[in-house]
């Protein structure tokens, strides 16, 4: 049987006292990527945060390896197992790469562990993470948040702003970790590098979950997308705009 590894169900969440994400049930198996879809403003970040404990839920709950979760600060959640890799390249700017890491696991073998995922930092170690470029950046946040050796990781965005070409090797690292064991949630504006590495995607709009297929169907019918992202995205663009730009 698959093990469930993160199960949200009936979430709501509000970002600036508007509901953004309306009722959302979704299943994020271990052992595979789950990738989230939308258009901008459909309210895929805002999910992640209220997942990840970020923002509060207002309803429904969240459960990591059947344990209820949404009640818990996000500290606790992270120790717990579900790591979370934000939308923003979230480094600690001033910190160096090695530091950046040992603040997620002091005393471990962490370090040694983060080059091995990510070989092209070897010669930044002693670097400023500020000074890194974005796609270095967003190697050290994954490797940061797999020293912590989550069951989930959600990526917010991997590709933002990313040459292609860092872009695939990032997403060959992600397919990476999924076979390796761990449940990866992506939302990712590249939909159909993301339905490659991927199991099963789930269609966001204004907020609710409105469609859950295979990856390898939604490759096929690519029109499917096309509804999605272009019949929904000015109205959900425009609510959730002004709700802060949730996004």
């Amino acid at each position: 049987m698959t093990d469930p590894g993160l199960t949200v169900t009936g979430l709501t969440v509000k970002r600036g006292g508007l509901t953004i994400c309306d009722d959302v049930s979704l299943d994020v198996p271990t052992g595979e990527v789950t990738v989230l879809l939308g258009a901008n403003g459909a309210g895929k970040s805002t999910l992640l945060d209220g997942v990840a404990g970020v923002l509060p839920g207002s309803s429904g709950e969240v459960r990591l390896a059947s344990t209820r979760i949404d009640r818990w600060p996000r500290h606790r959640r992270a120790r717990a197992g579900l790591g979370y890799v934000e939308q923003g390249r979230t480094v600690f700017s001033r910190l160096t790469v090695a530091q950046n890491i040992l603040v997620a696991d002091p005393g471990g073998n962490s370090l040694r562990e983060a080059l091995e995922m990510f070989p092209q930092l070897r010669e930044k170690v002693a670097t400023r993470a500020g000074l890194l470029s974005g796609g270095e950046q967003q190697m050290l946040l994954i490797a940061r948040a797999m020293v912590r050796r989550p069951r989930i990781l959600m990526i917010d965005e991997l590709s933002l702003g990313l040459a292609p070409r860092i872009v695939s090797d990032l997403m060959t690292v992600v397919a990476d970790l999924a076979r390796a064991g761990t449940g990866v949630l992506l939302v990712e504006q590249f939909a159909s590098l993301a339905l490659k590495i991927g199991t099963t995607a789930h269609l966001i709009e204004r907020g609710r979950i409105t469609r859950t297929e295979s990856c390898s169907q939604l490759l096929q019918d690519p029109s499917i997308l096309e509804n999605a992202y272009l019949g929904n995205a000015s109205a959900t663009a425009n609510s959730e705009k002004s709700a802060d730009e949730a996004g």
